[in-house]
């Protein structure tokens, strides 16, 4: 019965290694001009937000 054991823990592993591929970036369905379009609104929120941060500081 070792074989099943094998088995078992190699599908363990390749879950696992699967599961550690698909963490950095999910695949959300969006075209390329899509997704740039949404990263480019993102990141202009980010800026303005970075932006009221400095303006509160008093110099």
């Amino acid at each position: 019965m070792t074989r099943g054991n094998q088995r078992e823990l190699a599908r363990q592993k390749h879950a696992k290694k699967q599961g550690e591929q698909t963490k950095g970036r999910k695949d959300d369905g969006l075209s390329a001009a899509a997704r740039k379009q949404r990263d480019a609104e993102i990141m202009q929120q980010k800026q303005k937000k970075a932006n009221e941060k400095t303006d509160d500081k008093p110099k």
